[in-house]
């Protein structure tokens, strides 16, 4: 049960990392004068905004991956990839509101781990399926 619980963190860090992202969008409309429901106007607004898309799209792959990967492989090595694919996205965050050039090592370091969690989730499941 303890290696779930650090799964169930992992997964809340992950949407309170989204959430603080949310925020950072929120902020940059103030900063750089773009109103809702406005997506573009300042380029340094806009960086900061598809950190934010980037995530959610990011999102919706790493999290069935996290618990799929749990469930099926190791909860404990699901919740050790997922703190690399949070570390990944900061990464991310920082270099891509600096200049969008920069956005790739913190992608890279966020998409692989995601890569891990869905091809053994999916792997996992699979053999689990077979043994039914």
């Amino acid at each position: 049960m303890r290696q779930m619980t650090l799964v169930h963190v992992v997964m809340m860090l992950a949407v309170l990392q989204y959430y603080a992202f949310g925020i950072a969008v929120g902020a940059a409309r103030g900063r750089y004068k773009v109103p809702a429901p406005a997506t573009s106007g300042d380029p340094a607004f806009e960086r900061v905004y598809r950190v934010q898309m980037n995530t959610l799209e990011q999102l919706m792959l790493f999290l069935p991956g996290l618990w799929t990967f749990a469930l099926f492989v190791s909860p404990t090595w699901a919740a050790g990839l997922g703190l690399v694919y949070l570390v990944g996205r900061v990464i991310y965050f920082v270099g891509y509101t600096k200049d969008a050039g920069k956005r790739g090592l913190g992608f890279v370091i966020g998409a692989l781990p995601t890569l891990v969690l869905m091809v053994g989730g999916l792997v996992g499941a699979v053999l689990a399926a077979l043994r039914a």
